[in-house]
């Protein structure tokens, strides 16, 4: 009976060796003083000295590129956000607590750093940070935070739609000094880069290009320095959309244009299609307005593109009409002849011997017609006569049946419209070879 006796309590003893008290997570938030409200723990930086640095290390991943607004100068993505930092109040040894190695606890129990971002221009709803901290051995917290980051960026739109971004998204403490928050990065730019591509879902018009990370300090107003943790992220747009939509419809109506010059100019048809031309010019222009930003220092290639068409396209038009307004001229000229001068003029010849004098009217053509008849003496008839013959011949020699004035203002238009066409086509071929080389080098060097 005794030996059953020790055996039943060497069994007890065993079974309480085999599961210590400590094998709990309760007993490790009692160690670390959490099962408790601990003001202490949740509102002070959590270091012995006040002078030791709080050392934070942020890694930010880019999931997508949903949206870059030109006109506001911002951009919108989705963003993965995990933040470290050393907390020197709640470490353990995970040997002595059966090797745990990390426990959960809310954010609320503890201190959390103040990092914000200085371009976030998100609305209050766009963020969502996890509830719990991570908690490790070592005195390391770590938390995450996924957003739809929409923050400012300073677009260059010279080369647009060629263009490429570089967008600066900065990390630093609302608060806090480098002397007491000092902050960097987990991984290095190659590392995040490479991560972030594997990971992105969506970029729209736009590829990443690369991240690259630096840690800067800055002055604040007291004259102290501030740790900030910077991702540049260059972005390049895909521009083939804007090729086809803005820079081959353009490139068509010039040579519409150019192609109007051998319309008939008779009938009218080459000023109302050269009209029409400019007005489809004019509606991309309108919607290239709203979408370039009006604060542009520099007028960005596409616009001088624009501009240029439908400078020449406007000259063009009013040398169509410059040219239609002479050969109207010259009709009207036709249509109203003009004929020497006293070729409707009378011939009055006049009798010796009666007060009324003989008129023979000339109308319309030069007739010859039999000399009136008169009655005198044998020289005063001849006399009449000869003076008939004579003022007939006249009017024969200053009036030529049919013959008109000849209008010049044909020649005149045939050959500006010759000159301007060929300076026309060397102007335009200049400029469209200038722009697109300068587009080409810029592709090819994205």
């Amino acid at each position: 009976m005794a030996m059953l006796r020790i055996t039943a309590l060497l069994l007890l003893l065993g079974l309480c060796h085999s599961n210590p008290p400590r094998c709990s997570y309760w007993k490790l938030w009692d160690y670390l003083n959490l099962t408790t409200s601990n003001t202490f723990v949740a509102n002070v930086r959590p270091v012995r000295s006040w002078t030791e640095i709080t050392k934070v290390k942020i890694e930010m991943i880019l999931y997508s590129i949903l949206y870059v607004d030109e006109k506001s100068q911002t951009v919108q993505g989705h963003t993965w956000t995990t933040m470290l930092w050393s907390n020197e109040f709640v470490n353990w040894n995970s040997s002595q607590f059966c090797g745990i190695d990390v426990i959960t606890v809310p954010r609320s129990l503890l201190w959390i750093p103040d990092i914000h971002i200085q371009e976030d221009a998100s609305d209050t709803g766009s963020s969502y940070d996890s509830p719990y901290v991570n908690l490790y051995p070592d005195g390391w917290a770590m938390t995450t935070s996924r957003q739809l980051l929409t923050f400012t960026c300073q677009l260059d739109l010279n080369m647009f739609p060629f263009d490429d971004q570089k967008c600066d998204i900065t990390f630093s403490s609302m608060t806090a000094s480098a002397e007491a928050i000092l902050l960097s990065s987990q991984g290095n730019g190659t590392q995040l880069t490479n991560q972030s591509k594997e990971v992105i879902i969506t970029q729209g018009e736009w590829d990443l290009k690369h991240i690259q990370i630096k840690t800067i300090l800055r002055t604040m107003p007291d004259n102290k320095t501030q740790s900030a943790l910077v991702y540049r992220v260059s972005l390049n747009r895909r521009p083939m959309l804007y090729v086809i939509n803005f820079i081959i419809p353009l490139f068509y109506f010039l040579l519409l244009d150019l192609a109007s010059f051998f319309i008939n100019e008779e009938r009218g048809e080459k000023l109302s299609f050269k009209i029409t031309i400019l007005l489809s010019i004019s509606v991309l222009l309108l919607i290239l307005k709203d979408m370039l930003p009006s604060t542009e220092k520099t007028m960005p290639w596409i616009a001088n593109y624009c501009i240029g068409i439908f400078a020449l396209v406007g000259i063009s038009v009013l040398e169509a009409m410059t040219i239609s307004f002479l050969l109207s001229f010259e009709e009207k000229v036709k249509k109203h002849p003009k004929y020497c001068r006293d070729c409707e003029g009378s011939i009055h010849l006049e009798r010796t011997n009666s007060k009324d004098p003989l008129v023979l009217t000339v109308e319309g053509k030069l007739t010859k017609a039999s000399p009136p008849p008169v009655s005198g003496t044998t020289e005063s008839i001849l006399l009449h006569q000869i003076l008939y013959e004579i003022k007939s011949t006249k009017g024969d020699l200053e009036c030529p049946k049919g013959v008109k004035t000849k209008p010049r203002f044909g020649k005149l238009a045939h050959f500006i419209d010759q000159v301007f066409f060929l300076l026309y086509f060397l102007t335009v071929c200049t400029f469209l070879v200038y722009m697109y080389v300068v587009w080409a080098r810029r592709y090819f060097d994205m």
